[in-house]
């Protein structure tokens, strides 16, 4: 079916919709307990690794710097750029501080690329008060979660001949993240429940 350009934007507007509504209901059970949404998400979010892999858009490439929060592996920020630079993981980093309520003393992981290891970047983690920790020079298995997560988005999700332009990869990447990775998709991690059930069932029965 051809990609309707004008429908992009209001369907990642309506998948954004659905996943604030799934963090209002957080929110709403953490009231039920009497405890504040920080409280809760302090619970389930004591890591989060990074890291930024490249998507083929029409002629060139485009850059996902991506946010896991380690507990059920579940997606919380991330960012779409042409170019891999610090302001691609910072605003990747921004999102997933706000989305988790801004969290104190959580540990960010990720490889010694030049855009977690430069000065602002690092300037942010501290404006933030995250942790920050970096694999081994040369030793990707220390973000093993990170590259497993990639490996599904292209294998699972990505055409073979990758996107014909930025705003429909924008598109498409925003429905796997929020809607079938996270809503759907079953996670050995959680015991064959998707990220989004994993937390749910955690914080219910804590």
């Amino acid at each position: 079916m051809p990609w309707n350009e004008t429908c992009v934007m209001d369907l990642k507007m309506q998948l954004i919709a659905d996943w604030l509504r799934q963090e209002s209901s957080i929110s709403e059970l953490a009231r039920g307990y009497g405890l504040s949404r920080k409280t809760v998400y302090k619970w389930v979010t004591r890591y989060q690794d990074g890291d930024v892999t490249y998507i083929w858009i029409g002629t060139r490439w485009a850059y996902l710097a991506v946010v896991l929060d380690l507990f059920a592996r579940r997606p919380i920020g991330w960012a779409l750029s042409l170019s891999p630079d610090s302001e691609l993981t910072r605003r990747a980093l921004t999102m997933a501080f706000e989305a988790r309520g801004k969290p104190i003393g959580v540990m960010f992981h990720s490889d010694q690329g030049c855009h977690y290891t430069s000065r602002s970047y690092r300037q942010l983690l501290w404006r933030y008060r995250l942790d920050q920790s970096m694999s081994r020079r040369g030793n990707c298995w220390d973000n093993a979660p990170m590259e497993r997560f990639f490996r599904s988005l292209k294998t699972e999700w990505v055409p073979t001949f990758g996107y014909r332009n930025f705003n429909e990869a924008q598109c498409s990447i925003t429905d796997y993240v929020l809607g079938y990775y996270s809503q759907t998709r079953p996670h050995q991690n959680n015991g064959g429940l998707p990220p989004v059930l994993a937390e749910q069932r955690y914080v219910s029965t804590s």
